[in-house]
């Protein structure tokens, strides 16, 4: 691990797991076919650096309501990965297990995602506890 400053966000467990999706995004699409490499494959790619690029710039905004904008659109991007993986299966490009694993994994990450920024909107006082 790095010896240097650790940054709050890289503490945040749903971070970790979502940097971990990155990777497992990363593993079933270098198998995708060659004339997919700038089409799905990139899609979901980005996709996938973008929950955890928005968790990260989030964590360095200095409102809550800033933080939980970002946070937002990390729970965005988790569905359009999911959407990107129903398509990929849809064109037999990964296999139901392969889809059934990236759900679970993705259900997992809303719910977490989700329970940030309901914390985040309950401090800035845009939503009840």
């Amino acid at each position: 691990m790095n010896s240097g400053h650790i940054y709050s966000f890289e503490k945040l467990e749903v971070w970790q797991e979502a940097r971990q999706l990155v990777i497992w995004i990363y593993k079933i699409t270098k198998d995708f076919p060659v004339d997919e490499k700038f089409g799905l494959s990139m899609q979901l790619r980005r996709a996938a650096v973008s929950v955890v690029s928005n968790l990260a710039e989030g964590s360095g905004r200095n409102s809550m309501k800033d933080k939980a904008h970002f946070t937002q659109v990390a729970y965005s991007s988790l569905l359009e990965i999911l959407t990107q993986l129903i398509i990929a299966n849809d064109l037999q490009l990964i296999n139901e297990a392969i889809l059934s694993e990236g759900r679970n994994k993705i259900e997992t990450l809303t719910q977490k995602v989700a329970a940030l920024r309901n914390v985040q909107l309950i401090k800035a006082g845009e939503a009840k506890p």
